[in-house]
Formats: C-alpha cells, sequence, structure tokens
C-alpha cells in the first residue's frame, strides 16, 4: 500500500506526462460572412497637400455675437493637380468630422486676431463643412507663433497659385484680352463703309451731273427762247 506522498507524487507524474503527449490546439474559425475590403474615398485623391499643421478652429456666431469653437485638428491647403484651385480642409481629432472646407480666393485677407502673434481671422463667402454653403467668419489659433507665419506664408502662396495659374481666372483675363483685341480690330478694319461711300459718291454725283445738264437744257432753252 503506498502512501498519500507516493499516491501525490504519482499523480503529478502522471498528469505532466498526459500534458506533454497532447498536442499544442490552435483554435481557427472561418467567418460566417466574409466582408470585401472597401476603398474609403476622401475627395483628395487628386489633390496634394501643401501644408498641415494642428491649430484650433472658431467660427463667429452673428445669432449670439461670440466666438464658438469648431474642433481642433489638423488644418491642411490641398492644391488640385489639374484645375489649380487650392481649399482648406480641416478635421477634427478622432471623429475626423469636416469643420472647414472653401476655396480659397485672391480677395481673401487674412488678419492677426486679437492682437496675437499665434491666430489669424478671415471671411468666407461659401465654406462647406456642414455640407451647406454658408457665409462664415472664421478665427484660427496654433501652437506657436512658427507654426502662424508658416501658415500665413503657405496661405499667400495658395492665393498666387490659384490668381496667376487657376482655369477660372486666366480665362477671364484671357476673355478680357480677346474682347479688346476684338473690338480694335473691328475699328481698324471697317471694310462695308468704303463701298457705301464710294456708291454715295457716285449717286451725288450723278445727281450733280444730272442737275448740271438740266441746268444747261434750261439755259439752252432760256436762251433759245429770247
Amino acid at each position: 500500500m503506498s502512501s498519500p506522498t507516493e499516491e501525490s507524487v504519482r499523480r503529478n507524474s502522471e498528469s505532466e506526462g498526459g500534458e506533454a503527449e497532447t498536442p499544442e490546439h490552435d483554435p481557427h474559425f472561418d467567418p460566417i460572412v466574409s466582408l470585401p475590403l472597401v476603398d474609403v474615398h476622401t475627395n483628395e485623391e487628386e489633390e496634394e497637400e501643401l501644408v498641415k499643421i494642428r491649430a484650433r478652429l472658431y467660427r463667429y456666431d452673428t445669432g449670439d455675437h461670440e466666438w464658438k469653437e469648431r474642433g481642433t485638428g489638423d488644418i491642411k491647403l490641398l492644391r488640385h493637380k489639374v484645375n489649380n484651385t487650392v481649399r482648406v480642409v480641416m478635421r477634427r481629432d478622432k471623429t475626423l468630422k469636416v469643420c472647414a472646407n472653401h476655396f480659397i480666393t485672391p480677395d481673401i485677407r487674412m488678419n492677426v486676431h486679437c492682437g496675437s502673434d499665434k491666430a489669424f481671422n478671415w471671411s468666407v463667402f461659401a465654406d462647406f463643412a456642414d455640407e451647406t454653403m454658408k457665409q462664415e467668419l472664421l478665427a484660427i489659433k496654433f501652437g506657436n507663433a512658427q507654426n502662424a507665419e508658416l501658415w500665413k506664408t503657405k496661405f499667400a502662396e495658395a492665393q498666387e497659385i490659384v490668381r496667376t495659374k487657376c482655369s477660372i481666372y486666366t480665362q477671364d483675363l484671357s476673355s478680357d484680352d480677346e474682347s479688346s483685341i476684338t473690338r480694335s480690330e473691328d475699328t481698324d478694319s471697317p471694310e462695308p463703309k468704303p463701298k457705301t461711300l464710294e456708291i454715295d459718291a457716285k449717286n451725288d454725283k450723278e445727281e450733280v451731273d444730272s442737275d448740271g445738264v438740266v441746268l444747261k437744257l434750261k439755259e439752252l432753252k432760256v436762251e433759245s427762247a429770247e
């Protein structure tokens, strides 16, 4: 008869031997429903990034007459590779909800906000952050003066790109030039006028000649009558 100590040792050895003989089990379950990979489009595929800086954005509420925060995140300047348009895009952290989305025009003025070297404000005629066109007065605050100066410089460069290379503005300039050239050509080459003048001159000459002949005939008649 074995003692309790020997019995416990035998059980431990049997349990260790059984675990050694059991192969490692790696469970694998095939999914019941397989979902295909979906490409998420951000509408930024045809644009190149000019600058991206972390900042905090505000909008002026005309109803309450106060500045209200729109969100904190990365604000970007995106240039279209074909049309050379540049737009401002900003998304909130975590949710990635759009809080600024508008095109840059040459007439936008970037103003220092409240005398701070880290904040600016500007007026936008059409912002599409809420998927509807709204006129907004926006303000932005950066973490330091260096980022604020970088934003101002890149914004000015974007305005120059839009003014000189965007088809919307270059077509307007070319159309004005073409219209001025057309007007000058019209004034320089009045083709039908000489013909009209010549015809009128001939008619006048014929009338003068005919009148002269009539006068001469009258004079002859008078002289013959005497």
